[in-house]
């Protein structure tokens, strides 16, 4: 809206702005109009037509920046990409499926990236029209025009926790199956060396070398301890895993101890049931983000039982899927205060703040995150830290914000 125009000349978003709050007519002129009972309900539930018209301009160009982003996201993958599609074995059936599982694993990680973008190019376009000087001119408060952007935060977290809790871990075995099969089959995680796992109470398993594509092992030992005290070992020259939990052991040889004494067995080979998987032993390349929540949980609880140390990367995404939900809020409150006010250089500058910042979010992250994998650092403080560095910051700029 131009400041210099006279009242009665004031641009319609605003009028109607100004009009849904103190008349009760509809907040955007183009909407269609809601039937009495879903008018009720939105007033059961507290959200006034101007709420309506905020939750809407939200999700609709959240999810058109996304939906742009991933455009340019594909471009750029199949650019990178056009060596390995150029393949014969390569099909188009093959494609389409790794894209179909790209699109969401990217959309869902980069979702708290732009729902501060969204908040920050949204909210900078309205007050530049003047549009939030209009609704505090209507009575509305700082703490009211909030709640609109906390419930579209909260609508899109919820949505994205639920992806990648339940549907991207599914994709995501689709698209490291391809990216390890044709993108970088060089790099798949086959074999492994000395990995000793704990498999149950004072029995610990180790192994010299694993091969996951022949889920055979060699120079396998086998110890079982009680009160501290090694009471037998098993060793053999390999070992092969057949069906679930069922292991057969070559060139095995059995020491048993009572006290002073030592009792050996030998033999071609035995069979024996080791409540472990190739998985267990090896474990390949991005496996946490295959796991569904539930599956994730279940899996850390397990090998801490066994006594697994290797399982940083798990608890890493683990943490980071419930993370992610009060990053949402974060950058919400975050970029509503930044953008609120206007200013004369126009969106451009609060547009280029909340870039810093958000990439300033991600970035951190990821340092933490590499931390935590090295086991440097916490999986639980490296997932939260940038949240906890980051509520000081929403703070700041939220008691910042015009009033």
């Amino acid at each position: 809206m131009d400041e210099r125009s006279t009242s009665g000349t004031r641009s319609e978003t605003v009028s109607d702005v100004e009009t849904s709050e103190r008349t009760g007519q509809a907040a955007d002129a183009s909407a269609p109009e809601v039937s009495k009972e879903t008018r009720s309900l939105w007033e059961r539930l507290g959200i006034r037509r101007i709420d309506r018209y905020i939750i809407g301009r939200f999700l609709s160009t959240f999810l058109f920046a996304l939906a742009l982003i991933m455009v340019i996201i594909v471009a750029i993958d199949i650019q990178e990409k056009l060596e390995t599609f150029m393949k014969p074995e390569v099909t188009m059936p093959i494609i389409l499926r790794y894209y179909v599982a790209l699109v969401p694993y990217f959309a869902v990680l980069l979702t708290p990236l732009f729902i501060f973008i969204t908040v920050v190019y949204f909210t900078s376009k309205l007050a530049s029209r003047s549009e939030i000087i209009a609704m505090q001119s209507a009575g509305m408060s700082f703490l009211q025009l909030l709640k609109p952007y906390m419930i579209s935060a909260g609508i899109i977290a919820f949505v994205s926790f639920v992806f990648s809790s339940e549907i991207i871990p599914k994709l995501n075995v689709i698209r490291v199956d391809f990216e390890d099969t044709y993108v970088f089959p060089l790099e798949k995680i086959v074999s492994d060396r000395n990995v000793q796992v704990m498999i149950g109470p004072g029995k610990a398993a180790y192994f010299g070398t694993f091969d996951i594509e022949e889920q055979k092992g060699y120079q396998f030992s086998l110890e079982h301890y009680e009160n501290n005290t090694l009471k037998s070992r098993l060793t053999g020259a390999s070992i092969q895993y057949d069906s679930l939990y069922h292991w057969t052991v070559s060139d095995y040889t059995i020491r048993d101890f009572e006290g002073l004494k030592e009792v050996n067995t030998s033999g071609a080979s035995i069979d024996t049931m080791l409540f472990l998987t190739p998985q267990d032993v090896v474990i390949g390349r991005q496996a946490a983000d295959k796991l569904k929540t539930g599956e994730l949980v279940a899996y850390i609880e397990n090998q801490k039982k066994r006594g697994v140390g290797n399982i940083q990367s798990f608890q890493v995404e683990l943490h980071r899927r419930f993370a992610s939900i009060l990053a949402a809020f974060i950058l919400t409150i975050i970029g509503v205060s930044l953008s609120a006010r206007k200013v004369k250089g126009g969106i451009g500058l609060n547009v280029a703040i909340g870039l810093i910042l958000a990439f300033g979010y991600i970035l951190l992250f990821t340092i933490s995150s590499s931390y935590a994998v090295s086991g440097a650092l916490s999986p639980f403080v490296a997932a939260w830290l940038p949240n906890l560095i980051y509520v000081p910051i929403a703070l700041f700029f939220y008691f910042r914000a015009p009033r």
